[in-house]
């Protein structure tokens, strides 16, 4: 079962847009209804798929007749004010789908999501890619591999006719190694991939252990999803190139299953990580569906962005952290705001930030990433854990990112400062007071009687030490005390005021302080 507000943000991704919705997007889709012009049987279900609609009227009119919520139509903008209207009209919402994407992506997307939504939950994914795969090399008579559209292997088939050593290595790496993709692309494999969709045979590289490839682009309408790799020494002809680009056209369709899939599998994920991180009296059975033990944690929390675009690399690094089956990968992710957020068993902060170091390894070049790791925290104080996650992330993001993450249990005292500092910067910190009447000494005769108190309270009261830190004799520090006392009422006996001045120096630091480290 899948909600018609999750349906519209997966097939969004398709080019498909909501034209109108008289209905709650709430409202639960439980089944599909493909249009059959040939059978005057009453057909009812929740999605109506308008393949081969005469008309806009008709289409709505015919999903109306199956009591559906959603419609779904192929045009472009010249339909999209005559479907608006009759899907108001006739309580239906509508979706307008790209001229450019077939009905039977369209209908693969669809059904996965409304019908699969079942098994997905429960982690068992809609298709095999691996048996398709090895279908594909048994109708072509070669061994075939399936990458998506960064050349990560998503599948490869068993027969290994024509395994030459860099078919292997990609293999084992998972991805084609870098040195094939920069020979491939200085021959133009990328751009063809990105705009065509026939066949194109690559010649090898003997001495590198490199026989010929010959390539096909799957795509869904105008977006290309991967690539599916034939190795063998001459281009294919007839039989075994036709199965070829028909077989990409079978593995688009695996592919637009799978997205969906995932896509629902991490809505889910995400759903029940935010329920941690908000509060949850059943956190030890909510760690449990996420199959996580009561342990103790870290929550994790990333931003990424490209200069002043912030979501596409968010969305990219969120990807990335929840890609792969939930039993192979470490931590749960939730895409929250502008953050990702992580829980992550364990104890170690080395462990968080060797999983960070990840992360951003597989992203582009140009990502600027930062991270926050909380202290280690029990189910029921992941809330607690995320505040100090984000705490992290922000003092990572004042630093500019440099240097790995810090974690609040190492971090502590900075954190402490960064809150008191922001409290001073929205009027929290006192207009009058010994400091404030300091430092508007200093900033009107050029005295450093803020950074010689400074240097006294850091060593607790030593004249040489607060001397050696502000480069002039004891005996000085002494005499501008006695000056500073006739200035701002210093009490430097009573431990609450020495207290409530150091924590008035850390909130409120100025350029003018003549802050020495």
């Amino acid at each position: 079962m899948v909600r018609l507000d999750r349906l519209v943000n997966v097939l969004g991704g398709y080019g498909v847009r909501l034209c109108c919705c008289p209905v709650p997007r709430s409202a639960e889709l439980r089944g599909v209804v493909l249009r059959d012009a040939s059978d005057d049987r009453a057909q009812i279900g929740d999605v109506f798929l308008a393949v081969g609609a005469e008309s806009v009227k008709d289409a709505v009119g015919a999903a109306a007749s199956a009591r559906a919520v959603v419609v779904l139509l192929r045009g472009g903008e010249e339909v999209r004010e005559a479907a608006a209207a009759a899907g108001e009209a006739a309580g239906v919402a509508v979706v307008l789908a790209d001229p450019a994407v077939s009905w039977s992506q369209l209908a693969g997307v669809v059904y996965g999501l409304v019908l699969e939504g079942g098994e997905t939950e429960s982690g068992r994914g809609p298709t095999d890619l691996f048996a398709l795969a090895d279908s594909l090399a048994d109708a072509i008579d070669g061994a075939v591999t399936i990458e998506d559209r960064l050349s990560r292997v998503l599948a490869y088939s068993s027969p290994q006719q024509e395994a030459d050593a860099a078919r292997l290595e990609t293999i084992l790496g998972r991805q084609v190694p870098a040195w094939v993709r920069e020979l491939f692309d200085a021959r133009g494999v990328r751009e063809h991939l990105l705009r065509s969709d026939e066949p194109l045979f690559v010649a090898g590289e003997p001495a590198r252990g490199l026989t010929g490839r010959t390539v096909v682009a799957v795509r869904a309408g105008r977006e290309l999803l991967g690539s599916v790799w034939v190795a063998g020494p001459a281009p294919l002809e007839a039989e075994r190139l036709t199965a070829l680009t028909d077989g990409a056209r079978t593995v688009a369709l695996h592919l637009l299953r799978l997205r969906a899939s995932a896509d629902l599998e991490r809505q889910v994920e995400s759903d029940l990580v935010i329920r941690l991180l908000e509060g949850t009296a059943d956190a030890a059975t909510v760690l449990s569906q996420l199959g996580l033990l009561p342990g103790p944690a870290r929550v994790v929390a990333v931003r990424a962005h490209v200069g002043d675009e912030r979501h596409a690399a968010l969305l990219l690094a969120f990807e990335q952290a929840t890609t792969g089956f939930g039993w192979s990968r470490p931590g749960r992710s939730a895409l929250a705001g502008n953050s990702i957020y992580t829980i992550l068993p364990g104890e170690q902060a080395s462990v968080a930030r060797a999983w960070v170091a990840a992360l951003k390894a597989a992203l582009p070049a140009n990502v600027v990433m930062s991270a926050g790791i909380s202290g280690v925290a029990a189910p029921a104080d992941l809330p607690a854990g995320r505040q100090e996650a984000d705490e992290c992330l922000a003092l990572h993001e004042t630093g500019g990112g440099d240097g790995g993450p810090p974690a609040y249990d190492e971090s502590w005292d900075e954190i402490l400062l960064q809150r008191l500092r922001t409290a001073a910067r929205v009027g929290r910190a006192p207009a009058r007071g010994p400091v404030a009447d300091l430092r508007r000494h200093d900033a009107e005769h050029g005295t450093d009687y803020v950074a010689t108190l400074r240097a006294w309270l850091e060593a607790q009261g030593d004249l040489l030490a607060a001397g050696d830190r502000l480069g002039v004799h004891g005996n000085t520090v002494r005499n501008r005390l006695r000056k500073m006392a006739d200035v701002a009422g210093l009490d430097l006996a009573d431990a609450g005021k020495r207290v409530a001045m150091i924590i008035d120096l850390a909130a409120t630091v100025s350029e003018s302080d003549n802050h020495l480290p």
